[in-house]
């Protein structure tokens, strides 16, 4: 069997191959790598060689990774929800005329605690025609709400009549509103998650607290 003869390098060689692939290296971490992994590009041969296009912002990152964690399955919410039941009558007061003068225009901002895996109303008097702006906004998180209106009846009843007006899931919300007939209007805010949500409610219109 006949001997195999290994080439064996000499010590300039060597020194010239390590040099060749040093610059190799820095070259290719100029180029490519810097303009694809960091958005850095100070020769601007990633963005002749397309290298630039890879890179994506950390910020886009996380904007599109908050997203996906915000979004939430939330059951649907039936027409049922909508009011009163078919067996709670329309009061007859809901029928009474608009008064003359509606209630003085006023500005008002109000916080309300919705404890974790509770709800609460809050709300406020409006006379028939009344208007009203208003905005609303949590602090964290998404609430359950019913937006509603009671009729003002001259007898207590023994089963409340209502009216919705909205049923949504949201953190936000912003509107007008016209107030059918005399009586309590406002929002059944629920909170179904484990730490406590505030929301911050401004109105502007003619109403009482």
């Amino acid at each position: 069997m006949s001997e195999m003869n290994h080439p064996v390098l000499g010590k300039n060689a060597i020194i010239k191959s390590t040099i060749i692939a040093l610059v190799l290296g820095i070259t290719l971490l100029i180029t490519a790598v810097l303009p694809a992994e960091y958005g850095m590009d100070p020769t601007g041969a990633g963005k002749l060689f397309g290298f630039s296009r890879l890179y994506v912002a950390e910020e886009a990152l996380g904007d599109a990774g908050s997203s996906t964690q915000t979004v939430q399955s939330n059951p649907l919410i039936k027409l049922e929800k909508a009011g009163s039941g078919p067996d709670v009558p329309r009061p007859a007061e809901a029928n009474n005329p608009a008064p003359v003068q509606q209630f003085t225009l006023r500005n008002d901002s109000v916080q309300v605690t919705v404890p974790a895996g509770k709800g609460i109303e809050y709300k406020i008097n409006m006379l028939k025609y009344g208007t009203m702006k208003y905005e609303w906004v949590t602090d964290t998180g998404t609430v359950y709400f019913d937006f509603h209106g009671e009729v003002k009846q001259g007898k207590e009843a023994k089963a409340v009549y209502f009216e919705s007006y909205t049923i949504a899931y949201s953190n936000n919300m912003v509107g007008t509103f016209l107030s059918p007939y005399e009586g309590k209007h406002g929002w059944f805010f629920r909170n179904n998650s484990d730490k406590d949500i505030v929301v911050t409610l401004r109105l502007q219109g003619e109403y009482t607290l």
